[in-house]
């Protein structure tokens, strides 16, 4: 156990330490973007290539289903054949038949457990699993519903590895809003000074900071440039390289006991 805690550098000021799911530990931006390509390679009248949907993708992630499918839509020329379908998937619009389209693809992924243990982001799994060693309390902040958050988690091997999991079906507001990190500051009467989040993305790092807790960004191929030019973070507390993840987080930590000290 002491070697553990000297591991992660853990001191008193931080007590918590919160995970987002998508694009934190596991994957998810990736298999999104494959769920797309696939729908859009449905829906194209001419040969398309994935990975080019992939490239258009990554232009608007993190926006909402509907900017996203809008872009691809308008970027692939998948507007006549999104129609034509629309009716028999229940959709009004050629949007709304590209996002139906494209949910039965990723639900086809997703629920295939080889598929989301090989993609796994295992150094944020790893600090986690450091995180229960330490005796540091840990929770779950995600914006997936709750019948799919614990789906993966279940298949990742990790459903116990929480004291609290906030998803979207216990706040009104999505990230960046704070709503789900203030409910996991109440839940586990915790000060939200005393909080550490692990994100990928910039809504989770605004809700984040939003709500009163300290952040470290863990970057992906999907969010890594948006997290520099957003400057919600110092450039420190943001990683690109996983090796350097241990570091940032014992920095986080000491940070927080510095602030502390200085109350």
């Amino acid at each position: 156990m002491e070697a553990s805690r000297i591991r992660l550098g853990l001191v008193v000021a931080i007590t918590t330490m919160v995970f987002d799911l998508d694009g934190t530990l596991v994957k998810t931006e990736k298999l999104k973007a494959d769920s797309y390509a696939r729908a859009a390679i449905d829906l194209c009248p001419h040969t398309l290539d994935a990975a080019a949907v992939t490239a258009a993708f990554v232009e608007v992630v993190g926006l909402s289903r509907r900017e996203v499918a809008t872009h691809l839509i308008e970027h692939f020329d998948l507007h006549d054949r999104a129609m034509q379908l629309a009716p028999s998937l229940g959709a009004s619009t050629a949007w709304q038949a590209f996002v139906e389209v494209r949910l039965r693809h990723y639900e086809k992924l997703i629920s295939d457990p080889d598929v989301l243990r090989a993609n796994r982001w295992l150094h944020n799994v790893e600090l986690l699993r450091i995180a229960r060693e330490t005796r540091c309390r840990t929770a779950l902040a995600t914006m997936s519903h709750r019948k799919q958050a614990l789906h993966v988690l279940r298949v990742l091997e990790l459903e116990f590895e929480f004291d609290f999991v906030a998803t979207r079906d216990d706040v009104v507001a999505g990230k960046p809003d704070p709503e789900i990190y203030s409910l996991v500051s109440a839940e586990l009467a915790v000060a939200p000074a005393a909080c550490l989040v692990i994100e990928d993305s910039p809504a989770g790092v605004a809700a984040a900071l939003a709500a009163g807790m300290h952040c470290v960004a863990v970057a992906t191929p999907f969010t890594q440039h948006a997290l520099h030019d957003g400057r919600l973070l110092d450039q420190g507390w943001i990683v690109d390289d996983p090796r350097q993840l241990l570091d940032v987080v014992r920095a986080a930590h000491a940070e927080a006991a510095h602030s502390t000290d200085h109350i």
